[in-house]
């Protein structure tokens, strides 16, 4: 057959660029012109079969996927992973079935999860969970391995048990030997990419998750719901956990408490106590109100915010632990006072014995590098009786003003517009009950302190030196033996009751020529006072007014204006011998001290 030549030219009648009777406008542009598609129609053909084919693939995969796994006995892999997970935990693990899952991942759904508790432990399960989900590793399957990337527990009821010890003994924990089990198996990391001889850990979750806790028999009424845990092992050697919930308290009202988050790691070990931890946790969002149903199962009547953070390093058995408390907007529920009450307090101490008992316990208000103003000192041996913890509480030098502040937080009736001077400087302490009455005892002074403005005016009311202090011991000197019986042997002083503090004499500028003064005697029960001295009224009335614990019921008790004869335009002081006594919740009373009994001497007849 001839061949064509398609490179030669077109003769002038067909070629529109060589007819001269056509215009340029009219000439055709050659390179608008689609070119003409070259393609044979069985290629057109096998692309649109190739479409279908692979649409074909997608639908009976995605009808497979829904199909196939209720048709798939799976059964049989029932024993086998109960087996696995029992010999991990050490635990017996029951389970109701094992369906196959293949969206969005393949793997497992166990239906009602159990993990038996042992039975020196109680008889409820450490977990139960309705629904738990098992992802397989799919790569694990070419090596005749079962691996499980993740595993997801629904809604899980979890409790963390402790039973109490004996004598020095600080009791044990249900997860111990879960710990202990687990820390034996050799482990990959979870996120190695690579199979390699140890299996590798999976990833742990648990959604929605409640965490119950029991001291032997009894579960108390603490509790943290709406949980979210995870454990996973970044490194061969060492797990890491995460844990977010919120508290509960059953026999309160609680509602919003706020969110307790906890983050760390704990390394493999022999021992239960000697497993290393490095955890941080924190307590945000707290109301004051709420977090005190939780703490001590009532109102303790405050409002405000709390935010707690706590880091711990060490072992589980002996560690350090560091933690920061801030209050936001702290005040009493019934009033809103002039400012609330914003502090930021940091503590440290070395748990031990399981973190049953906290020593050096060393808390500063404010905390470094600030100069502390208020320091905190304790040993609690067991944390099962706070009552007992010796203590001592001291300040170098608090400055007056900022108790004035603290008091107007605490009272609704301190005036707005007193200002306060001078610094209190001392310490509390109370003693150990194995050492002693476990009674309170130290000093403190107030130097330099005055009050002005408000009711009391600009000319300020000195209060000298006001010294505090706990009552020492009575002292009664032996008396010499006498031929002559004919005298009373002398009364001993009265002994003071324990955890008494005394009112040293304090000095007050009232407007008398000499200062009036100021004593008193504080119990656990109540206290009394007593105001003697010259005073101008007004004077008096106005301290009265600007600190009004103090002059509850000091009016009527003030002796009557005497009339006046002429046109008398300055007061005149007056002489007052004035006791009041409180019981604390009670109402106070002034009177006039009564006067003492003159005591005299008579000679016995012969």
């Amino acid at each position: 057959m001839q061949e064509i030549d398609t490179t030669r030219e077109l003769p002038p009648a067909a070629n529109p660029d060589l007819r001269p009777d056509l215009r340029p406008d009219q000439r055709p542009d050659l390179r608008e012109q689609p070119h003409e598609d070259t393609r044979s129609p069985r290629r057109w053909l096998r692309l649109f079969h190739w479409r279908y084919i692979v649409v074909y693939l997608i639908l009976i995969g995605l009808v497979s996927l829904a199909v196939l796994p209720p048709l798939v006995n799976v059964s049989r892999f029932k024993r086998r992973i109960v087996t696995s997970i029992s010999t991990s935990i050490g635990r017996p693990v029951h389970l109701d079935n094992v369906s196959l899952v293949l969206l969005p991942f393949p793997g497992f759904k166990l239906e009602n999860f159990v993990v038996e508790e042992a039975p020196a432990f109680g008889a409820e399960p450490v977990i139960r969970a309705n629904n738990v989900v098992a992802t397989l590793r799919v790569s694990s399957l070419w090596r005749r391995k079962v691996e499980f990337s993740k595993i997801s527990l629904e809604e899980p009821s979890i409790n963390l048990v402790h039973m109490p010890g004996v004598g020095l003994n600080p009791g044990h924990w249900n997860v111990e030997s879960i710990l202990l089990q687990a820390a034996r198996i050799p482990a990959a990391p979870t996120s190695q990419a690579r199979a390699g001889s140890d299996p590798r850990f999976p990833y742990i979750e648990a959604t929605d998750a409640r965490v119950n806790i029991k001291y032997g028999d009894e579960k108390l009424p603490l509790s943290l719901t709406e949980a979210d845990l995870a454990l996973w092992l970044p490194r061969p050697q060492q797990w890491r956990i995460r844990v977010e919930g919120k508290p509960t308290r059953t026999d309160t009202s609680a509602s919003d408490t706020g969110t307790i988050s906890l983050e760390g790691t704990l390394n493999r070990a022999e021992r239960f106590d000697l497993i290393p931890i490095d955890l941080s946790g924190e307590w945000k969002n707290a109301p004051l109100g709420e977090a005190s149903r939780v703490v001590t199962g009532r109102d303790a009547g405050l409002r405000g915010e709390l935010r707690l953070n706590a880091t711990v390093h060490g072992t589980i058995g002996e560690s350090q632990v560091k933690a920061s408390l801030e209050l936001r907007g702290a005040r009493r529920a019934d009033f809103l006072p002039p400012r609330s009450l914003d502090l930021r307090a940091e503590c440290q101490a070395k748990a031990a014995e399981t973190f049953h008992a906290f020593h050096q316990v060393r808390c500063s208000w404010p905390p470094p590098p600030a100069k502390s103003l208020l320091a905190l000192t304790a040993d609690l041996a067991d944390i099962h009786h706070p009552a007992e913890v010796p203590f001592e509480i001291g300040t170098p030098g608090l400055p007056a003003a900022t108790l004035l502040d603290w008091l107007r937080v605490a009272s609704p009736r301190v005036s707005p517009d007193i200002a306060a001077a001078g610094a209190l400087t001392g310490s509390l302490t109370r003693d150990a009950p194995d050492n002693g009455t476990g009674a309170f005892s130290g000093r403190f002074k107030l130097q330099g302190g005055s009050l002005a403005g408000g009711p009391i005016g600009d000319s300020a009311i000195a209060l000298g030196d006001v010294v505090i202090a706990s009552a020492a011991p009575a002292e009664v000197a032996p008396q010499p033996a006498r031929a002559n019986r004919r005298y009373a042997k002398p009364p001993a002083a009265p002994r003071p009751v324990p955890g008494e503090f005394v009112f040293a004499p304090a000095t007050l500028t009232l407007g008398g020529k000499e200062p009036a003064l100021l004593e008193g005697r504080f119990d656990r029960n109540g206290y009394t006072l007593h105001l003697a001295g010259n005073v101008l009224p007004s004077r008096l009335m106005a301290l009265a007014a600007a600190i009004p614990q103090f002059g509850d019921g000091l009016k009527s008790a003030l002796p009557a204006a005497s009339p006046v004869s002429g046109p008398q335009t300055k007061e005149l002081p007056i002489h007052i011998d004035l006791t009041s006594a409180r019981v604390w919740g009670g109402e106070q009373s002034w009177a006039k001290t009564p006067a003492k009994p003159v005591k005299t001497t008579r000679n016995r007849r012969r």
